[in-house]
């Protein structure tokens, strides 16, 4: 359940309700809420993550409940409703990549970046947490990091020290 907490208010920037508009003239009178997906997308990218406060305000701009949008954000795990890190690491958690090590890979990142699923690190630079599949089933374990979406495959220990290492280094 999504916990809405009292936040300040959002305002978005001219250019972001110009790609508003660009995105619900895509869809016939009436089905604005149609744009919603795409406009979660516009958001998320240019504040890092969807607060209750930016959401009510999309809710606003495409005449909905804000309701309706709290349901398909907390629905899709693409969405993040709370801050992440620059990086977020993405791991399948599913059978196949548990199979042959994801659980290993999860601990492992867990124990290398020091804070645990979904929180963010210090320095502000990682949040990791694991995910449903990522359509690699025969190169698992696999992990996608945000916010480009990089995917990695048979990764190892080593494989995702370096992934890290060369994050920092950025």
């Amino acid at each position: 359940m999504l916990k809405v907490e009292q936040q300040q208010p959002v305002e978005f920037s001219p250019a972001l309700i110009t790609k508003f508009d660009e995105i619900a003239s895509r869809y016939p009178e009436g089905k604005q809420k149609s744009a919603l997906l795409p406009v979660l997308h516009e958001v998320q990218a240019e504040l890092g993550w969807l607060s209750a406060a930016a959401m009510d305000k999309v809710a606003e701009y495409l005449k909905i409940e804000p309701i309706e949008v709290y349901e398909v954000a907390s629905f899709y795990s693409m969405y993040f409703l709370k801050p992440q890190g620059k990086y977020t690491l993405e791991v399948c958690r599913t059978g196949p990549c548990c199979l042959v090590g994801a659980e290993k890979v999860m601990d492992h990142i867990e124990k290398t970046l020091g804070v645990k699923e979904n929180e963010v690190t210090a320095d502000g630079l990682f949040s990791w947490r694991g995910v449903e599949c990522l359509a690699a089933c025969g190169f698992g374990p696999v992990l996608q990091i945000g916010p480009e979406y990089t995917f990695y495959e048979n990764l190892d220990e080593q494989k995702v020290d370096t992934l890290i290492a060369d994050l920092r280094k950025k």
